[in-house]
């Protein structure tokens, strides 16, 4: 039951670039996509800067008739699933007898933003005749298995900041149970909203002007938006298929903290990792990098820390731990997709990409963060960690393929 599970296909949308090639330039490169937040400016919110989609227009990526049913966060969803899907070189056959599975912390937002906007604002007595099914969670998969064929099971994860890590692991479950031999999975979410600014303003874990994760100075995180999808498949059926295999789902870790609801446990994410590491028959020693939920706020980049000093012990000092979020923001349901393609790319590349913007290392954060500029390294194995509020944990062993 436990084998490896192929990535054959990658997809991606993020405020570093419209496509995967895009998002990696960037992020080898260091160069992050954070910037001051537009398109509130007559508004009273305190949000200074995100991490946004740049120069987006959705009429380049779909016709006038479909975009009346489509939140912003479903549009992501599926430009990302046509990448990876096209990546993946998949059949309309293999596509019918797939899966989909598409996490979302936060649904439809904008939808229900344009809704309360009529009825509260403008004193309007009706609302759009599609609001529900254009801003239902749901929506982004349904909108990814109409346009792609897929007829199998087809179906939403929420669990916060750690929704598209858990659709991966339930897409890795599903594949080795023989229920099918292809799923596309991933997470969207679109953030930008007002009222929802207005909500993460409050719980006052927002930076003032950039991310700066495991750093002393470091303010908290800064949200950011899009959409990552991958196409797993079986490794038998991608080799019969002759697919370009990316890289290897080789281990699966969850955990609950069953603490708090905002304040992390360092047990609760160690006892993911290791139950990752096992799933993958990995040795910690065995792992060369990391790369870490990193969010940049207080409570998070120590207690992360912690529970990889817990797990790895002695060879904590000989990782390389870095938080790609300091660049792409913090897409929080479609986070850990985007982590987990830039894991990808980090095995096939042999390039780690660097934490940005980190001035000195915050108290209790000891590790070898990778500061600013990326180094090389040929290495075999990597984590992707996701720790979502209410202390929801999904972590990711990663190979690279032989």
């Amino acid at each position: 039951m436990n084998q490896a599970i192929a990535i054959t296909g990658l997809g991606c949308i993020s405020s570093l670039g419209g496509n995967v090639m895009d998002n990696w330039t960037a992020l080898a490169g260091g160069k992050g996509g954070i910037r001051p937040l537009s398109g509130f400016e007559e508004t009273d919110l305190k949000v200074a800067s995100g991490a946004q989609v740049q120069n987006y227009s959705p009429q380049a990526y779909f016709k006038p008739s479909q975009l009346g049913l489509l939140d912003r966060h479903s549009q992501f969803a599926l430009i990302a699933a046509r990448e990876a899907v096209e990546d993946a070189g998949l059949t309309p056959t293999d596509l019918a007898v797939s899966a989909a599975i598409i996490g979302t912390g936060c649904g439809g937002k904008e939808t229900d933003e344009l809704t309360y906007q009529k009825l509260y604002r403008e004193q309007k007595s009706r609302v759009h005749p599609f609001t529900i099914p254009r801003g239902m969670p749901s929506a982004a998969c349904s909108q990814v298995s109409m346009e792609l064929g897929i007829q199998g099971p087809c179906f939403t994860l929420s669990s916060a900041c750690a929704s598209s890590n858990h659709a991966v692991i339930q897409a890795v479950l599903m594949i080795r149970s023989g229920m099918l031999d292809v799923a596309i999975a991933g997470g969207a979410d679109a953030p930008f909203t007002y009222g929802l600014l207005k909500s993460w303003e409050a719980l006052r874990v927002l930076s003032p002007d950039t991310c700066r994760p495991f750093s002393e100075d470091r303010k908290g995180l800064v949200l950011g938006e899009g959409a990552g999808i991958v196409v797993l498949e079986s490794l038998a059926h991608a080799q019969q298929r002759g697919a370009s295999i990316h890289a290897l789902v080789s281990g699966i870790g969850m955990s609950a903290d069953a603490s708090h609801i905002t304040d992390p446990s360092s047990e609760g994410a160690a006892r993911a990792m290791r139950a990752a590491l096992k799933d993958a028959a990995l040795a910690p020693e065995d792992v060369s990098y990391i790369n870490a939920h990193g969010t940049g706020t207080r409570q998070n980049d120590p207690s992360e820390t912690t529970a990889i000093r817990q797990v790895f012990g002695d060879h904590a000092d000989n990782l390389r731990v870095s938080s790609s979020k300091s660049m792409h923001g913090h897409a929080l349901g479609a986070a850990g997709a985007i982590e987990l393609i830039t894991t990808v790319r980090s095995l096939q590349e042999g390039l780690i990409p660097p934490t940005a913007n980190f001035t000195t290392a915050g108290e209790g954060c000891d590790l070898d963060y990778v500061p600013d500029k990326p180094i090389l390294l040929d290495y075999q194995a990597a984590l992707s960690n996701s720790f979502a509020f209410g202390g929801l944990n999904a972590v990711l062993a990663v190979r690279r393929t032989p």
